[in-house]
């Protein structure tokens, strides 16, 4: 019997007859085209690294508290920091909050977030602030005429213009002041009359920032981007997609901030909003992130990087391949592993694998710059890329591994 071995370019060509013609098979992420937007000297759209940010949980108006929240924040690597603005006084005190920066020289974007009726709170903080964010949800509030169960159209349509009317000054001051403003809808605050057409959901987020979005383009007012948070995953990766088409569809290539809020503590937390962030970047939508989690802010900025890293999006630190061990590993994997990262997390743009024996370990870490691999018992192979460039005992694995960066130049002093 003849053994017949299919060609790798003919399986290709059937697997691509049975997918959509707008299938991609190249691993790179095809981000979805926008429109640069600045939020003071960071600039947020396609064209650039997806921008990390946070909010700091201290009370405004304390504002010594809130500038070291603020520097914290900035120190980890944030690069944009919200600050919340439930009143006058609190915008007022964003004022001084930036002056004590500047002196410290943090020179970071603030965004005030404003909320309930929040108009008058929002024209006093932008005096302030690189961006404002205002929820649409609760940007004014209206109940439901003579008939309580919900709203006729002319109801519907009058609140529309209640809105614009309402609106138009800010955005006119945003336009006069080149800033930038964050269209912020949340799942759990849609106004009354979005739930009594759209229901709770996404198609209501959606509408619900899409009648902000006309207000601005008819003032020809662009510096926009859109939010649409949600505390369960589904509810929000269903709001990001049908955002980005919705847009694309009426022509506003605006940038969409993505988040899962409300997103809890721990590895859940952590996990959650990866669940979330991660596959929509993976298709092209989002640029620029947040993971909220309830600890300090600043343990947010690391889930942040390590999200973007994952996906190849941005390079902060060092990417580590490790096998997960089994029995044929020649070593306590999981400790060398340990001192390596320890030796060598400061360092940036790096790739180094541990890899416990030499079945797989080669093969595997092959886009590795350098790799450490179990080669017999109590012996340890280097390599350079593919290339082995010499064995040393176990003990001496880490240092001869820091010896060989440092021959190539790549190797930089803790500070």
């Amino acid at each position: 019997m003849t053994e017949i071995i299919a060609r790798p370019q003919d399986i290709l060509q059937v697997v691509q007859e049975r997918l959509p013609a707008d299938f991609r098979f190249d691993t790179q992420i095809h981000r979805r085209p926008t429109r640069t937007v600045m939020v003071g000297n960071v600039p947020i759209g396609s064209e650039h690294p997806i921008a990390v940010q946070s909010m700091i949980n201290e009370d405004t108006l304390d504002v010594e508290k809130a500038v070291l929240g603020i520097c914290r924040l900035v120190d980890a690597g944030c690069e944009i920091v919200r600050v919340t603005t439930p009143s006058i006084a609190h915008a007022k005190a964003v004022g001084e909050i930036r002056k004590q920066l500047i002196h410290k020289r943090y020179n970071v974007p603030l965004v005030a977030d404003v909320h309930h009726n929040g108009i008058k709170i929002a024209m006093e903080a932008l005096n302030y602030v690189d961006k404002v964010r205002i929820n649409p949800g609760l940007f004014i509030f209206d109940k439901p005429g003579l008939n309580p169960n919900g709203f006729t159209t002319e109801e519907y349509t009058y609140i529309g213009k209640r809105i614009r009317t309402t609106f138009e000054p800010l955005v006119q001051k945003l336009k006069e002041q080149n800033k930038a403003l964050r269209i912020g809808v949340n799942h759990g605050s849609l106004a009354e009359r979005m739930l009594f057409v759209h229901g709770d959901t996404p198609q209501g987020m959606v509408e619900s920032a899409m009648e902000f979005i006309r207000i601005c383009h008819s003032l020809d007012f662009h510096n926009i981007i859109v939010s649409m948070k949600a505390s369960r995953t589904p509810i929000m990766l269903a709001a990001y997609r049908l955002m980005a088409y919705s847009m694309d569809k009426e022509g506003y290539q605006y940038p969409l901030h993505l988040g899962v809020t409300e997103a809890g503590d721990g590895d859940y937390g952590r996990i959650k909003s990866t669940a979330g962030i991660a596959p929509l970047l993976s298709d092209g939508i989002g640029d620029t992130i947040r993971v909220s989690l309830t600890e300090a802010p600043e343990k947010e900025i690391p889930v942040c990087y390590s999200i973007l890293q994952s996906l190849g999006l941005r390079k902060t630190m060092v990417e580590y391949v490790a096998c997960p061990s089994c029995g044929r590993t020649l070593f306590n994997l999981e400790e060398v592993l340990h001192k390596v990262r320890i030796a060598t997390a400061h360092l940036t743009g790096l790739d180094i694998a541990v890899m416990g024996c030499i079945v797989n370990g080669p093969g595997e870490m092959a886009d590795a710059d350098y790799g450490y691999v179990g080669k017999t018992p109590g012996i340890i192979s280097l390599y350079r890329g593919r290339e082995e460039i010499r064995k040393v005992p176990e003990s001496e694995g880490v240092t001869a591994l820091i010896d060989l960066i440092k021959e190539d130049g790549r190797w930089v002093d803790p500070s």
